[in-house]
C-alpha cells in the first residue's frame, strides 16, 4: 500500500491547501499555544484579559467599551454575552471595516427599508467565537445581518479579505489580539465554509418564492446562520499531519 493511500481524508483535504498555507496555519497554531502559555503563567485567560478594568460585566454590553479597533488594519472586535442557555460564557464578534476592503468590493443590493452602514462606515462580520467559562474557545459561528448591523457582502468577497484581519496593537490585551489574529489563520478552512454556509442558509430562507434578501436579513427568526465546534489541539495536529504527508 502506498504512503498516500493510508493518509486520512481530512489530511488530504488540508494538503490541497498547499505548503505555504499549511505553514502559515502551523505558525498560527504555535502562536495560539504561546498566548495560552503566557496567560496561564500570569494566572489569567483570554476572557479575563478583555474584561480587566471594565467594571461590572453586563449582558449585551460590549467589552472593551467602544470595542477593540486597529486604525491601521481596520480590524475590530468586541466581546459580549447573551446566550447563557447554550452553555457559553460569551463570544467575540470579529469584523473588518471599509478601509480594509478592495476598491471593487461592493455590497449586495439592499432591497429593504433598513439602512446599512455604507461608505467609510461599511463593515463586515467575519465570524464569532464562543468561549467557555474557563476562557477557551468552543465553536465558531456566523450570524444574520440584523445581529451585527453590518453591511452585507457576498461570501466570496468576505472570504477574500480574511487575511486582512490583524489586531496589531496591545489594547485591550496583547496576547488576546495575537490569539484572535492567529485563530483566523489556523481555522481559515472552517471559517471559509461557515461563511459559505451563511449564504446558503440565507438563500434557503429566501425559498423558491424569491423572498427579498433584506426580508431574510432582518428576520429575527434567523439568528445563527452556521456553526461549527472547534478544537485547537486537534486542528494543530491535523495541520502537522498534512505537512508531514506532503
Amino acid at each position: 500500500m502506498s504512503a498516500q493511500a493510508v493518509v486520512d481524508e481530512a489530511t488530504i483535504r488540508l494538503q490541497a491547501l498547499g505548503r505555504d498555507r499549511l505553514e502559515e496555519m502551523a505558525a498560527a497554531g504555535r502562536e495560539i499555544l504561546e498566548c495560552y502559555r503566557v496567560l496561564v503563567k500570569g494566572g489569567t485567560n483570554l476572557v479575563a484579559e478583555v474584561l480587566k478594568g471594565q467594571g461590572t460585566f453586563y449582558e449585551w454590553d460590549h467589552y472593551p467599551e467602544g470595542d477593540a479597533f486597529d486604525a491601521e488594519t481596520y480590524s475590530q472586535y468586541y466581546y459580549h454575552a447573551h446566550r447563557s442557555s447554550t452553555g457559553e460564557h460569551g463570544h467575540f464578534h470579529i469584523f473588518l471595516r471599509a478601509g480594509a476592503f478592495p476598491a471593487d468590493m461592493k455590497p449586495l443590493e439592499n432591497d429593504g427599508d433598513t439602512e446599512w452602514p455604507m461608505g467609510d462606515e461599511a463593515l463586515t462580520h467575519l465570524v464569532a467565537i464562543s468561549m467557555d467559562k474557563y476562557g477557551f474557545p468552543t465553536n465558531f459561528f456566523t450570524t444574520n445581518r440584523w445581529v451585527t448591523g453590518e453591511t452585507w457582502y457576498g461570501a466570496e468577497d468576505v472570504i477574500g479579505i480574511l487575511d486582512r484581519f490583524n489586531m496589531d496593537h496591545c489594547y485591550p490585551s496583547w496576547p488576546v489580539n495575537r490569539w484572535m489574529t492567529a485563530m483566523i489563520r489556523l481555522f481559515r478552512p472552517q471559517i471559509e465554509e461557515l461563511i459559505r454556509e451563511r449564504d446558503r442558509a440565507v438563500a434557503e430562507w429566501q425559498g423558491d418564492e424569491g423572498r427579498g434578501l433584506a426580508s431574510v436579513l432582518e428576520d429575527r427568526n434567523l439568528e445563527i446562520t452556521s456553526i461549527a465546534d472547534i478544537d485547537v489541539d486537534r486542528q494543530i495536529a491535523a495541520v502537522d499531519r498534512a505537512l508531514a504527508a506532503l
